[in-house]
């Protein structure tokens, strides 16, 4: 997965439909999630589509499944998972995603409906992240 300020340049130089494709193309990348981490429990509650984050943890650093059934929210996620990915649960635990997500500028660039669930994404990577780093 390409790191945050990766994407953060390249989403720079871009602008309108081509940010979109970005974003589509982020979400292509995320790894396969298997259908049976597609639970009520690692569902995101409050977006427009549905989306999934599953946590595990290896060698002190977490790592995330994710995915949804539309587009460019799965590159939302994607970029929520870049933020985090491969990172002490305990640093997750206390980061603020928001603010590592605001060159992306993402309620003024995207439809409402297409944020709203942002706030929830970020809120359940990071309950997994504390509930992993308490053990």
């Amino acid at each position: 997965m390409r790191s945050l300020d990766d994407i953060a340049e390249e989403y720079d130089f871009l602008e309108g439909d081509e940010r979109y494709r970005l974003l589509i193309e982020l979400g292509r990348d995320l790894p396969p999630m298997p259908d049976a981490f597609r639970t009520d429990a690692t569902l995101v509650r409050g977006c427009s589509a549905s989306v999934w984050v599953y946590p595990t943890e290896q060698d002190g650093q977490l790592n995330f499944l994710a995915d949804s059934n539309a587009a460019i929210t799965k590159g939302i996620v994607a970029l929520v998972i870049a933020a985090v990915q491969d990172q002490a649960p305990d640093k997750v635990a206390q980061m603020d995603i928001a603010a590592a997500l605001s060159p992306f500028d993402l309620k003024n660039q995207l439809s409402s409906n297409r944020t709203q669930g942002v706030p929830n994404m970020i809120a359940l990577v990071k309950e997994h992240a504390a509930r992993i780093a308490a053990g």
